[in-house]
């Protein structure tokens, strides 16, 4: 059978915006609604009529709302077959109401499970009745149409519209599809808050964003994800594949710094080349862009306050792929936009990004913790007889928290919450020292009275006499080398302060 019409709608929702257009032409067609709890409410508050599910069963809701629609006169009604003479027989026999149309809008265990409330909250939120009734309408496609996402509602009203309140098999089939693939994604976002990390890996993300190619031009591109979530792209070209890698290393970099004064930071492939915090923002961009002003050059920005009209108007000069912030003054977003080409993006802050990261290797993947320890005062040990002072504290944490979110090998020096330099993604720790000297003096820093932080420890003091010669006052570094003393007798000997965290910040 083909064309079969609708006489009844079952419609149990979570989220009730965009139902209204719906119930309007079920009514129009003369479709029986039943409903449940707060849905039957909400029709109810329409003026539509509405059966209770409850006096079809003869049963309440129980047990807080967990046990609705879980009924054989529910279920009968479903998954009978029409064309099934025996179907048909039973029930009449049990006065089961046959039901045409399902509409369902599930709990929403994935938002639940990440806006960080308790387990009992989360485990609530698991939809049992509503999974049932997507499965069972899916099943009996052939005489059912199951709607089981709220993308999904426009198309049901083409649908009826139409064909006159009618549908076609080869339409229930196609939802039918898309019911399935929810069931299976809602199932996998279950199974990974319970499994998390175990001895088996599962991704299941439909949401994808084809790019113009990857990380080359020959190399095709795709994003996976729910990206509208975290960012929202306000204006400019499309966004790249390298553009989002910058993308993930700016918000990762400036969600340390929430709490901080106006904080600006330029990136260039992954790694920070400028970050200051200030006053006011105008000033921190303009200390982070003096830090290096020719790596700055087709890079990304990310500040962690609303943009202003004078910030805007000073780097508004400045060639840069990609500008991300919580907010914009309209005057200062109407001044970047004159660069059609120029990306903007809006930085939910609120998100929660997630605490996992995955990433390919040889014939299989990778699957580790983020590295979300921020090294904190509490953390740190002075293994010198010199302690550092208050600003010299201030200045090491914020040198900890940009070599967390730089490639290893790399050494950052700091100045007055200022990024002087770094070495980065060097073979040797030497190498990075050396590199990040000479970058500033190369921009006409004085090194006089910086500190310097290390992603890893010291296994010989080679690095603490070359920062000793060069003027920085005060190390940071996670400590463990069987040789720290050497590090520690040179750093007593020359008047310098070392802190160890005991925390290692690789990144590789």
């Amino acid at each position: 059978m083909d064309l079969i019409k609708i006489s009844s709608a079952l419609i149990s929702v979570y989220d009730k915006n965009g139902l209204d257009p719906i119930l309007d032409i079920l009514v129009k067609n003369q479709v029986h609604i039943y409903s449940t709890g707060g849905t039957k409410n909400y029709i109810d508050s329409l003026g539509h009529s509405v059966t209770a599910i409850e006096d079809i069963t003869s049963y309440p809701s129980i047990l807080g709302g967990r046990v609705k629609t879980l009924h054989p006169k529910i279920f009968g009604g479903i998954l009978n077959r029409i064309e099934n003479k025996s179907d048909i027989e039973e029930i009449k026999k049990f006065n089961i109401p046959q039901i045409d149309l399902v509409i369902v809008d599930l709990y929403p265990f994935k938002d639940t499970v990440n806006s960080k409330v308790n387990e009992n909250e989360i485990i609530e939120k698991i939809d049992i009745g509503g999974i049932a009734l997507i499965r069972a309408a899916a099943k009996n496609f052939k005489n059912v149409i199951c709607i089981s996402n709220k993308s999904d509602y426009e198309k049901l009203v083409d649908v009826l519209e139409k064909n006159k309140g009618y549908s076609s098999l080869s339409e229930r089939k196609e939802f039918a599809t898309k019911a399935f693939k929810i069931s299976s994604e809602y199932d996998s976002d279950i199974n990974s808050y319970f499994k998390a990390v175990d001895n088996e890996l599962r991704i299941n993300e439909s949401n994808s964003i084809n790019l113009r190619y990857g990380e080359n031009p020959h190399q095709k591109g795709t994003f996976f994800g729910k990206l509208s979530e975290l960012i929202e792209q306000i204006n400019g070209k499309e966004i790249s594949y390298n553009n989002l890698l910058d993308i993930d290393s700016a918000i990762h970099l400036i969600d340390e710094f929430k709490d901080f004064e106006p904080t600006f930071a330029i990136l260039k492939h992954n790694n920070t080349c400028g970050l200051a915090s200030r006053k006011t923002l105008k000033k921190a961009y303009k200390d982070a862009l003096d830090g290096d002003p020719i790596s700055a050059f087709g890079g990304v920005l990310i500040c962690n306050h609303e943009l202003d009209f004078p910030t805007a108007e000073l780097m508004n000069s400045l060639f840069f792929e990609v500008i991300i912030a919580p907010g914009y003054n309209s005057e200062a977003l109407n001044l970047l936009k004159e660069k059609k080409n120029r990306i903007i993006l809006i930085h939910n802050i609120k998100y929660n990004l997630p605490k996992l990261s995955i990433r390919s290797c040889l014939n299989g993947y990778l699957f580790q913790d983020k590295d979300l320890i921020t090294d904190k005062i509490s953390d740190l040990k002075t293994v010198t007889n010199n302690s550092p002072t208050d600003d010299q504290i201030k200045d090491l944490l914020f040198a900890s928290i940009i070599c967390k979110h730089t490639k290893s090998n790399t050494i950052v020096l700091v100045k007055n919450q200022q990024l002087i330099s770094s070495g980065t993604g060097q073979t040797s720790r030497i190498d990075a020292l050396n590199q990040a000297i000479k970058k500033a003096n190369t921009f006409g820093f004085d090194l006089n009275g910086s500190v310097l932080a290390s992603d890893a420890f010291f296994p010989f003091p080679d690095c603490a006499e070359i920062a000793h010669r060069n003027g920085i006052k005060s190390i940071i570094q996670p400590g463990g080398s069987i040789k720290d003393s050497l590090s520690i007798d040179y750093c007593n000997k020359n008047n310098i302060s070392m802190v160890f965290t005991g925390v290692r910040h690789f990144k590789h």
